[in-house]
């Protein structure tokens, strides 16, 4: 009975454990999400694949070796005719001869080495650009990871402060609503001061009722930013109030190109430019190669290969190969042409994506400001809202001034409360914005293709 009891306990401990929900402050949640986000570890995947291209490339001027084994059974041989001379017989008429064996095997094992190809070379300083690339694509895969999480968590604490602040207005109210009719039925104010309140009641009831089904929405896509099912628990730590801090120190940097993953990556797109134009100029180049081949043969008219007192007989061989282009009807000449308008194509984006950058970081610091200014505003029109909603609170129960006038302060504050809210929102968004141009958090020096 004891030992019931004991797993019981145990059982319950354990379901209880893995019914916690997962807690995240917003560091932790960016931290979990570059792990486990879907994006991020494809990006992952990317980098590994770049990274075996590229030994496919080296490997290709290593060398190769291959082995052959053929076998062949004639079910009838072929019959040839010689003169009948040729063993005495009349002249003018044919013998029919039967020449090998009906079952022959034959093994052989080439090697071949590459000694000079240009296109080889270029190869394998593609493969190179192309993992740098691939590096760099998972650099901005993860700072585009980062920047939706911080946006997703944004919009959890958002929907959840709406919904307080909802609650909140509900019970005050819900309280008016309820002193005023007692006020009506004593004959001291008019049926139409609690159908004011009700109509301002019932419209924050379904705004409430909305805004409870965008917490649900928000949380699942903040699963799915991520990376974890949309239905698992989670509780996050922070506070609308302590991720909308202004990023004032942002405001004052400067955009360093190099450091820029867009401008990486536009770098590795003329790169390979580069090294296409040198890959059509390589092949006006010759191209050296040497095998050796080692081989044997057996034939039989039984199925005894494997004998050992039957003989094989081994046959060798070993040259180079030499080509050398040398008239191609001008086609290589406009294939090198091509190559060569691609590259500056590709220098003139590289110029033009320099421009959008420091355009993108001139709007991202611009609306930022914005976010700023919106957000000190809405503070004190909450405090002057709140006042103002306060005297009028005050002035209606004392019969001074109509719910009409109750009803106009109190869908003023409501609007203020949600000007705040949005200008907090508009503040994390638009500083993950920034850090992401700046690549503040430049997620390069800690690389893991490993997933």
């Amino acid at each position: 009975m004891k030992h019931l009891l004991f797993l019981m306990l145990l059982m319950s401990f354990a379901f209880a454990k893995a019914q916690t929900p997962r807690s995240f402050t917003i560091e932790e949640a960016v931290s979990f999400a570059l792990d486990s986000n879907y994006t991020a570890i494809n990006a992952r995947r990317d980098i590994a694949k770049a990274i075996k291209k590229k030994w496919e490339t080296t490997a290709t001027g290593l060398p190769q070796v291959n082995a052959v084994l053929d076998y062949n059974y004639q079910i009838r041989q072929p019959t040839q005719l010689i003169p009948a001379e040729f063993s005495g017989g009349e002249a003018g008429t044919f013998i029919p001869v039967v020449f090998g064996t009906q079952q022959n095997a034959t093994a052989t094992a080439t090697l071949t080495q590459l000694i000079f190809d240009g296109s080889y070379l270029v190869g394998l300083q593609a493969a190179k650009t192309f993992l740098e690339f691939s590096e760099n694509a998972n650099e901005k895969t993860q700072l585009e990871v980062r920047k939706g999480v911080i946006n997703a968590y944004g919009a959890v604490l958002l929907a959840e402060e709406n919904v307080s602040i909802l609650d909140r207005n509900i019970a005050t109210l819900q309280e008016n609503v309820r002193e005023t009719r007692i006020i009506f039925e004593n004959g001291f104010a008019e049926e139409e001061d609690v159908e004011q309140l009700q109509i301002t009641l019932l419209s924050l009831e379904n705004q409430r009722a909305n805004s409870q089904r965008m917490v649900t929405i928000a949380r699942q896509m903040f699963n799915v930013a991520i990376g974890l099912d949309i239905e698992e628990p989670i509780v996050l730590v922070e506070s609308l109030e302590s991720l909308a801090i202004p990023a004032v120190g942002l405001l004052n940097n400067s955009v360093n190109l190099d450091q820029n993953v867009d401008y990486k990556i536009s770098n590795n797109l003329t790169e390979q430019r580069e090294l296409e134009l040198k890959l059509e100029k390589s092949k006006a180049l010759p191209t050296l190669g040497a095998f050796i081949n080692l081989g044997t043969f057996a034939g039989r008219n039984e199925f005894n290969f494997f004998d050992s007192d039957r003989k094989w007989f081994a046959s060798s061989i070993t040259g180079f190969s030499l080509n050398i282009p040398i008239f191609s009807s001008g086609m290589r000449n406009a294939r090198t042409a091509q190559a060569e308008i691609a590259l500056q194509q590709a220098q003139t984006d590289r110029k033009q994506t320099a421009q959008e950058i420091y355009l993108a970081y001139a709007s991202a610091k611009s609306d930022h400001e914005l976010a700023i200014d919106n957000y000190t505003t809405a503070q004190k029109n909450l405090r002057l809202a709140e006042r103002i909603e306060n005297k009028n609170q005050t002035k209606f129960k004392e019969g001074i001034s109509s719910s009409f006038d109750l009803r106009q302060a109190q869908t003023q504050l409501y609007q203020v409360q949600q000007e705040l809210l949005q200008s907090m929102y508009q503040m994390i968004t638009t500083k993950a914005s920034l850090e992401t141009i700046l690549n503040v958090p430049n997620y390069r020096k800690d690389q893991s293709p490993s997933k």
